[in-house]
């Protein structure tokens, strides 16, 4: 009898215990809920903003004297010359890979390394400033070589040593893991070139003609946006022309441009108006750059200033 009552009391203090445990007991959580994913309009916008937001101090460009300098001591780059298949055949920098700009670009993205720096350059550095700008929002470290072939990397001292005409294919490896959203809107950036090919605004792009004709005729739908130095703007600028000077936090003043005008951007020789060309259209806005910009001593008679047209302060 003592056994049993032994052996009850051990059971009643058994569940005792357990049910002690049970009222401590946290309730049940509930069930996790997964974040809803970002619209892709944001994941866009919110890369496209860090472009400005991260800028280092060489603002996504090197020297043409640089450049070759890193080619001849073989260093661990990759080079994208992005001019069309025949001036790049009849002669390009020595490594160099041919991705003509256009949806090439976009269709090549994936298979560009992350894990070296890439250099572009295309004639005059405008379109490759545009290039360079995707590329990093793709989150690639990419720099445009400074004037292009035509006006910078074919005037170095000592690039004939490091130029060649064998074509050169991009290697195999690791895929680039870029984000979708990333990937659709550098597509649509590319597919959209169509639009505006045989047009005024072909490559995204004016010529200083153009300008001056659509300035001229008090054309209510476009605008011009100076990213030169406020010193700089402030000693000429093409009339009605706003000021953001080019640079880290440049983004802070997009708020003040119109959505509903087309944007005509001009800096000093066109490379980084052509970088803030590829952000401002990944945000919405409709831009395109001026061609050489207000124009400097090497971009010869090309440029707003340098053809002859007016300026006010």
């Amino acid at each position: 009898m003592k056994t049993f009552r032994f052996k009850l009391l051990t059971v009643v203090l058994v569940l005792l215990v357990a049910l002690s445990f049970a009222g401590c007991a946290q309730a049940p959580s509930a069930p996790a809920v997964n974040p809803t994913p970002a619209p892709a309009a944001d994941v866009v916008a919110d890369e496209a903003i860090s472009y400005f937001t991260n800028m280092p101090q060489d603002i996504y460009k090197i020297s043409q004297d640089d450049f070759i300098t890193k080619v001849k001591a073989n260093e661990d780059i990759f080079i994208m010359d992005i001019r069309q298949p025949d001036v790049y055949e009849a002669g390009h920098i020595k490594g160099a890979v041919n991705i003509p700009w256009g949806s090439a670009i976009a269709e090549n993205l994936s298979k560009l390394p992350k894990d070296k720096p890439i250099m572009v350059y295309c004639y005059t550095g405008q379109t490759a400033g545009q290039t360079v700008a995707l590329l990093n929002v793709a989150g690639f470290d990419a720099k445009t070589v400074n004037l292009g072939w035509n006006l910078g990397i074919s005037k170095v001292e000592g690039v004939a040593e490091v130029t060649e005409t064998q074509a050169n294919a991009i290697e195999g490896g690791a895929t680039a893991d870029i984000q979708p959203e990333i990937q659709a809107a550098i597509n649509e950036y590319f597919s959209k070139l169509s639009e505006v090919k045989g047009t005024t605004f072909a490559n995204y792009k004016i010529s200083e003609d153009d300008a001056k004709g659509l300035l001229d005729a008090d054309d209510q739908s476009i605008m011009f946006l100076s990213i030169r130095k406020a010193e700089d703007f402030g000693s000429g600028h093409i009339e009605s022309a706003i000021n953001i000077p080019f640079g880290k936090g440049m983004e802070q003043s997009f708020s003040q441009l119109p959505e509903d005008k087309k944007i005509i951007v001009y800096c000093y020789t066109g490379q980084t108006a052509g970088q803030t060309v590829a952000i401002l259209r990944l945000l919405g806005y409709d831009a395109v750059s001026l061609n050489s910009g207000m124009g400097m001593p090497v971009t010869g008679e090309t440029g707003w200033a340098n053809k002859g047209f007016p300026v006010v302060q």
